[in-house]
């Protein structure tokens, strides 16, 4: 824990914690901060798209696999 002190809007502050339903100042700075780092990485998700990462055979790994599945048996009425 780093103890500092802020300077903040105290509209911004005291809506911020009812919205989030937080008890404390401090825990509603923290909360904030950590979901503006959460946005951010999400954010940086899409350097990733298409960048082929991951290589493989879907179809080979699940066990469903469309390719084997066996054909569905009729039910007499």
């Amino acid at each position: 824990m780093k103890r500092t002190n802020l300077v903040l809007e105290e509209k911004l502050l005291e809506e911020a914690t009812r919205v989030l339903g937080l008890k404390t100042y401090s825990a509603t700075v923290n909360k904030a901060l950590e979901e503006a780092i959460r946005v951010q990485k999400v954010r940086g998700l899409h350097r990733f798209m298409g960048t082929n990462l991951w290589q493989g055979d879907l179809a080979k790994m699940r066990e469903d696999n469309p390719r084997r599945r066996p054909k569905a048996k009729k039910v007499a009425r």
